[in-house]
């Protein structure tokens, strides 16, 4: 598959180390390893017999689920493969070895180790395991979990003038629920209905939900999705990194329990504690807003 010189899927050859090569997903700038030339063609296949019995959705959700496993699975693959840096033009802030080549990679034996054709396929069946393991896990956790998300997403956005007139806080009663990709599509959905504009909700700055502990946690929403660069960071630079009291006293919230020191989440013993952390950011962005303007 990854060798022959040729990319050629109907006579299923899937190489593209050939000069000249050069195929992407269409709507990704990732050139396309083997993995994403055969999740290219057969890869709506493999989510469709996988999620069989266990999700039935729209044609238009199937086809945002296909995009979502190459996104959040195969691109990486890809860009791997390919010697594709996940950041350029920058330095790396970190180093990530946990990614899946670098697990598979390990599966395999070192320089200083036995090797040999039969150890090497054992490996290799090692690695198949592994691999469908992770696109198994992922494919069922959207189906089981993400999908029927997107329902809650929508009914809590909806309800979040209820909030707070300012439309700014959306609270979820479930935690752990999965919500950044579902507010960002929503709001794209309901922004190009409306034209281009917003709506007449607020910009979405914070979520509120109970934690398994029966806290409650306040997220700042994200720039983008999986960013901790946050629309508005929680709190100001006096609360951000206190705990328990010392937040309390910071904020004048009792109950307080943290801010993280960069501001993408924060948590209190109550609901109305939380709201009152994000409100009383708003406000205070606000008025400074208001004396920068001056």
């Amino acid at each position: 598959m990854d060798v022959g010189g040729k990319y050629d899927p109907e006579g299923g050859a899937f190489d593209h180390h050939q000069k000249g090569f050069d195929e992407t997903l269409p709507g990704h700038g990732t050139k396309l390893s083997s993995a994403g030339l055969v999740y290219k063609h057969f890869g709506r296949e493999v989510i469709a017999a996988l999620t069989a019995g266990v999700a039935t959705w729209p044609a238009h959700v199937a086809e945002v689920v296909y995009e979502k496993v190459y996104a959040d699975f195969v691109e990486a693959i890809d860009g791997i493969d390919n010697g594709v840096d996940v950041a350029l033009g920058q330095p790396k802030a970190y180093r990530v070895s946990t990614d899946l080549s670098s697990r598979v990679g390990r599966l395999f034996p070192a320089w200083n180790e036995p090797q040999g054709s039969a150890l090497v396929n054992e490996c290799f069946r090692d690695a198949l395991l592994l691999t469908g393991a992770e696109v198994l896990g992922k494919v069922t956790s959207l189906a089981k979990s993400w999908w029927p998300a997107r329902s809650v997403v929508e009914q809590a956005m909806d309800a979040r003038n209820a909030v707070d007139p300012s439309g700014h806080v959306m609270v979820l009663e479930s935690g752990g629920l999965p919500w950044q990709t579902h507010v960002f599509d929503i709001e794209a959905e309901r922004a190009a209905a409306a034209g281009g504009g917003g709506g007449d909700q607020g910009r979405l700055l914070f979520v509120l939900y109970e934690d398994s502990g029966g806290k409650w946690r306040v997220q700042a929403v994200p720039e983008a999705e999986g960013s901790f660069e946050s629309r508005l960071k929680l709190g100001t630079a006096a609360w951000r990194g206190l705990r328990d009291d010392a937040l309390s006293e910071a904020c004048g919230l009792p109950g307080a329990v943290f801010v993280h020191a960069a501001g993408f989440i924060g948590g209190h013993e109550t609901r109305a504690g939380a709201l009152g952390m994000a409100l009383q950011t708003i406000a205070l962005n606000a008025a400074s807003e208001a004396a920068a303007a001056k």
